[in-house]
């Protein structure tokens, strides 16, 4: 890998983490259209401790609260009706699938599920949940048929059942064109919460997953020797960077728009990816055994 490439590929991760079209969709898509070697899983799971260090520092506030109410029930029943408290055990209940699942899907994930034909497809099918969840949420703040924005759920509404349901929506993103993001806040919509309050629960469910993928694949890269260390580590401060200011941005649009135009980017690009594929201009397994 060059050092253009591993700008180019943290540039697409810090972007496309934390919105809901996929960051490894995009790695992907990205090496395949510029006649790249496939940046892999590891890579992936890598330049992503460095999308969810943005992560710790942007929710730095709402983390250490989490931790410390947590850390202190464990002394002090009291403390254990707290609701901070309680979200500790409840982001350690959501990591429980995608941990499940990570380890005993690990071949999978690095091999057949980079097929195109699944990314594409998995686009456009959780382009279209994501579009009917948002509609749905839509229509509840706009006073439609069933609640108002007042009867829709937060966080502080959030229980185990919930809390699982979340984990496994999340679990679903170790699937290229998922997107953890919009699997998690799909599923958090459906179950009646918030924009905010999905999104918010999102980003912190997905940091032990992340930085737990990030720790394990770095232990097996360490022993292989097959990572370029140097664009490796360059590619996750880009991501960083450019990870915190998305975040930012990201939080402040949800509040007042819709997902609409992600839905419908989602879409198109699933469609063009079939058309490129079956007109022969684009392989399944583009950029795999491209040097």
């Amino acid at each position: 890998m060059t050092w253009f490439e591993s700008f180019i590929l943290g540039l697409v991760q810090g972007l496309t983490e934390f919105l809901p079209i996929s960051s490894s969709a995009h790695l992907r898509l990205t090496a395949a259209f510029a006649d790249w070697h496939d940046p892999g899983a590891a890579f992936t799971a890598i330049t992503q401790i460095g999308t969810e260090a943005a992560v710790l520092i942007y929710f730095r506030k709402d983390i250490a609260r989490i931790i410390t109410a947590w850390s202190r029930s464990l002394v002090n029943k009291e403390l254990r009706g707290d609701h901070d408290a309680q979200m500790g055990w409840l982001v350690i209940v959501g990591s429980i699938p995608i941990g499940v699942l990570g380890v005993t899907l690990k071949d999978q994930i690095e091999g057949p599920f980079r097929d195109l034909r699944l990314t594409a497809t998995t686009l456009i099918v959780m382009g279209i949940v994501l579009g009917v969840a948002d509609r749905l949420a839509a229509r509840d703040e706009t006073g439609g048929k069933h609640r108002s924005i007042r009867e829709r759920k937060t966080l502080s509404e959030l229980g185990v059942r919930d809390g699982l349901i979340f984990g496994i929506c999340q679990a679903m993103a170790l699937v290229p064109g998922v997107s953890r993001s919009g699997a998690t806040i799909s599923g958090g919509l459906l179950m009646g919460y918030t924009r905010e309050a999905a999104a918010r629960y999102s980003f912190l469910l997905a940091i032990p997953a992340v930085l737990a993928s990030g720790v394990f694949e770095l232990k097996d890269a360490g022993s292989s020797g097959h990572i370029s260390w140097g664009p490796t580590v360059f590619a996750t401060v880009i991501a960083f960077v450019v990870g915190y200011a998305v975040i930012a941005w990201f939080m402040k649009f949800i509040t007042t728009k819709s997902f609409m135009p992600f839905v419908i980017y989602r879409v198109l690009l699933g469609i063009v990816l079939f058309v490129l594929i079956a007109a022969g201009v684009l392989s399944p397994h583009a950029a795999e055994s491209a040097g």
